[in-house]
């Protein structure tokens, strides 16, 4: 079949099978599947290595040819006529929080095997090769840092750096690709991407609010990563009156409660949680000694992201001021605001618009792998929405059909991107 390209499509142009996509999805959900609906494959665990199993295999059988870089990220290409020009990709990722759903992430992966699979049942062959990825690593819940694969692939830091990243039991990342089978002998990065398109979940509630089926994404938010570390002394709880102590567990809370107002002055893009804590000795006769918590900002603009930083360096000091305490901030990863490429936004509006979808343009609040791939290709996203906005959470969940509208937003994206060759040149 023959599509024009860089003109607006017809309505009654190639679909995706949006069963078929559906299904594969469940199909994966069952890998690390929780008893609440949800799924838990930390990255790099025994769950992850089925799960990559399990999509990698689809891939094969899609006649894809996989290839494994030495994070273990995944590669499978789709040939072109000419295979000298950079790649179309597509992907996302398949770990997830220890209490995920069955949508973020594994989304965009079988996004673009559907892709793959329909470009292959319809016999269109494309001017430039098409690839689909699989990011290791990206929520950052095993391991930091965050979108570890992308990040290493686009530079921002060493792939040693990231082979050596240990979790909480001390074990590297390194060790953990060899036990799964996935440390492959692929360079990371240090190649050209042709473009680079992500579907995925708007993972919040501005979609399913507004009755739209896709959100053109047109950038991110900035983040910005600490860590904070509060000292006091542990002590006997029972002996140790209320104005002897020096309770780290006291400060910290203070210290939280007004960390959490650091976005209220800069609505509606400023964001801040304090997700993750760790309390010394943690035992329950024992006054705290030390509280180790994160921090994690986010805005739009990056003046505004600098000066709630800021504020948050005075709180600390301020709070760390109490007699007996310290208080102690590092900082763990730093993403600035990142615009999208404008054509390859404007194209996945255009190909939306051609479809009759109804959408909107938006920022994404979260981290994805295309904010780091960005820095080395030209880069688009497209959002679906999720059942009351919630992500990261067990029940979270998507409509069918809203899945399938944004997967066939892909298709033509990348089919325009990577020029589709009329069946009479084929032949030549």
């Amino acid at each position: 079949m023959t599509i024009a390209i860089n003109q607006p499509l017809a309505t009654d142009a190639l679909r995706v099978d949006g069963s078929r996509l559906w299904a594969s999805l469940m199909d994966l959900a069952r890998v690390g599947a929780t008893p609440k609906g949800g799924n838990c494959r930390l990255a790099l665990t025994d769950e992850d290595r089925q799960g990559r199993d399990l999509v990698a295999g689809w891939l094969r059988d899609t006649g894809l040819d996989i290839r494994v870089d030495r994070l273990g990220n995944i590669f499978a290409r789709r040939p072109g006529r000419n295979n000298d020009l950079p790649p179309v990709v597509t992907g996302s990722h398949i770990d997830t929080q220890p209490t995920g759903g069955r949508f973020d992430g594994n989304y965009g992966v079988l996004a673009g095997l559907e892709v793959m699979r329909v470009l292959n049942e319809q016999s269109i062959t494309t001017e430039a090769p098409m690839e689909v990825v699989i990011w290791t690593n990206e929520e950052g819940s095993r391991f930091v840092p965050v979108m570890m694969g992308s990040g290493a692939f686009a530079g921002m830091f060493t792939p040693e750096a990231a082979l050596a990243a240990r979790d909480h039991d001390g074990i590297s990342v390194a060790d953990e690709l060899t036990r799964i089978g996935y440390a492959g002998d692929m360079p990371v990065g240090g190649r050209t991407l042709g473009a680079y398109f992500e579907a995925h979940i708007e993972q919040g509630p501005v979609l399913e609010k507004e009755q739209l089926q896709v959100g053109v994404v047109t950038g991110s938010l900035g983040l910005s990563w600490f860590d904070v570390v509060v000292t006091g002394q542990e002590a006997h709880a029972g002996p140790t009156p209320m104005e002897y102590r020096r309770d780290a567990l006291q400060t910290a809370c203070a210290l939280v409660s007004d960390i959490l107002t650091l976005a209220e002055p800069h609505a509606p893009h400023g964001r801040v949680t304090c997700g993750e804590f760790r309390v010394f000795p943690n035992s329950r006769n024992v006054i705290p000694g030390r509280v180790n918590f994160s921090v994690d900002l986010r805005h739009l603009e990056p003046a505004v992201l600098t000066t709630m930083e800021q504020r948050l360096r005075e709180l600390c000091d301020t709070h760390g001021n109490n007699a007996g305490i310290e208080v102690e901030l590092f900082e763990v990863q730093r993403i600035p605001p990142t615009p999208f490429a404008p054509k390859l936004v404007e194209r996945v509006r255009a190909c939306t618009e051609a479809l009759a979808i109804p959408h909107r343009d938006m920022v994404t609040g979260a981290g994805h792998d295309a904010v780091y791939i960005s820095r080395v290709a030209p880069t688009a996203m497209i959002f679906v929405p999720c059942v009351d906005g919630i992500s990261h959470n067990e029940c979270e969940d998507a409509k069918p059909e809203d899945l399938e509208a944004g997967a066939n937003v892909l298709l033509h994206a990348m089919l325009q991107t990577a020029e589709p060759i009329p069946p009479t040149d084929q032949a030549q």
